[in-house]
């Protein structure tokens, strides 16, 4: 497969998820954000989301304070905040647009769909009628466009490559939920009451996991299970060993003569999840684990550029 096709197939996934994740992780903000509390600690909450992205910058140049409605304008609709929910999926349908021809027709109408009803949404309405269920409709039109394209494309190189950029994005996203919201509620340091059950709920839901908690453990909501679920069960389809077993299979399935290295890569840190435990992980800082997964994701993902996708001009 040409390099380029690869790259424009694996970013169309990789900013589907993307905006998929943002919903979910601006909705569980604005959940918690329901709970009363101190502005400040609302405050707080929503900072640390600029905070993940990096761009705190790029948001108080435009605004004095990060609370919840300055969020998300900049996060949701803004044309001019690339990191937004509107640029991901701009930025979907415009590499899709690219390789149209290795897209089957139904995944082709199904982005471009996506993009042209968000194209015409507008911040007031949403912010007015409740931004609830705005997120909902964005995780709802990324899981049509990924069950559309795993349903209907040959099981070959391309769909690889899609299925590639999915694993990595939600693999870094899934720890930056993780990591921001298990910093913000202090990581169960201290009593926990009504209030502490609500936003851990609200943190599972976020991630589709509330349900899957339930049944796996039966019993009250805990910052350790939570972060257990996250990262070390393979059964749980958004956890880090989920996705890292994802990204192994695939780089396996496509690997060339240059990407042994990232492969290795990959193996390491799958390993490393696959074998660990979770007081171990708590023990060390889950901070610092999240933080350090987050920094090979990306140098994960700069393998898999410099390995299979279009070089830099």
């Amino acid at each position: 497969m040409l390099s380029r096709t690869a790259d424009h197939l694996y970013w169309m996934s990789r900013y589907t998820e993307r905006a998929e994740n943002l919903a979910r992780l601006l909705d569980v903000t604005y959940q918690m954000s329901l709970v009363p509390k101190p502005l400040a600690a609302e405050n707080q909450n929503w900072g640390a989301i600029l905070a993940l992205n990096s761009l705190d910058e790029a948001f108080f140049a435009r605004y004095d304070e990060a609370n919840a409605e300055n969020v998300l304008r900049f996060m949701v609709l803004d044309p001019d905040n690339l990191s937004s929910i509107f640029s991901c999926l701009r930025a979907a349908r415009e590499n899709a647009h690219a390789v149209r021809g290795t897209l089957t027709s139904e995944t082709w109408e199904s982005c471009n769909m996506t993009w042209l009803e968000v194209r015409d949404q507008k911040i007031e309405p949403i912010l007015a009628g409740g931004i609830g269920a705005f997120f909902e409709w964005v995780k709802l039109r990324a899981a049509v466009i990924r069950g559309v394209t795993f349903g209907t494309m040959l099981q070959d190189e391309a769909l690889s490559f899609i299925r590639l950029g999915g694993y990595l994005e939600r693999a870094d996203n899934t720890a930056r939920i993780l990591d921001v919201k298990y910093h913000v509620l202090g990581g169960g340091h201290g009593e926990e009451g009504a209030s502490d059950f609500y936003q851990w709920g609200a943190l599972l839901r976020s991630v589709s996991a509330f349900e899957v908690y339930r049944k796996v453990y039966r019993d009250i909501i805990t910052p350790a299970r939570v972060a257990e679920l996250l990262i070390l069960r393979p059964d749980m389809p958004r956890s880090l060993h989920a996705c890292l077993h994802g990204v192994v299979k695939t780089l396996d399935a496509i690997r060339n003569p240059q990407s042994a290295e990232t492969g290795r890569l990959a193996g390491r840190l799958y390993s490393q999840i696959h074998y660990g435990r979770i007081d171990d992980v708590l023990a060390g800082g889950l901070h610092e684990f999240l933080t350090d997964f987050m920094d090979r994701i990306y140098e994960l993902g700069e393998g898999i550029r410099h390995d299979f996708l279009m070089p830099e001009c």
